[in-house]
């Protein structure tokens, strides 16, 4: 899935748009709603959050309408499968890694046990 490529800041924007959709295909938020849920030592700006919301866009989990109310700048975010199976993937990958460890985990007792039988066949 997509969600293998993303860096640091994309994951906490991705995280904060899911959090914010809450389930439904789409939402209207404000930038300062999703940097409200972003972490405070990402040093996030309006702009450099527009710049990560255009490049998810463009990976396909969203698209991304902006309009403005009030004076205020607002977002149509509207998640495509990917977005929608954001939370999904990353589990899965999380699951890739936990097996990946466990099989590296198996395989060092099992040379290292083989290497005191060897060492007690020849000694």
């Amino acid at each position: 899935m997509l969600n293998e490529k993303l860096n640091r800041k994309e994951e906490d924007v991705m995280n904060a748009v899911y959090t914010l959709v809450g389930g439904k295909d789409r939402v209207l938020v404000s930038p300062s709603e999703i940097l409200a849920l972003l972490p405070p030592k990402g040093g996030y700006t309006e702009e450099s959050l527009e710049g990560i919301l255009r490049a998810l866009e463009l990976d396909g989990y969203f698209e991304l309408t902006s309009s403005d109310r009030k004076g205020e700048r607002m977002y149509v975010i509207h998640l495509h499968a990917a977005g929608q199976a954001y939370k999904r993937a990353g589990k899965q990958r999380k699951r890739g890694l936990y097996m990946k460890i466990g099989i590296t985990v198996a395989t060092a007792v099992l040379s290292f046990v083989v290497g005191i039988i060897l060492k007690a066949i020849f000694s």
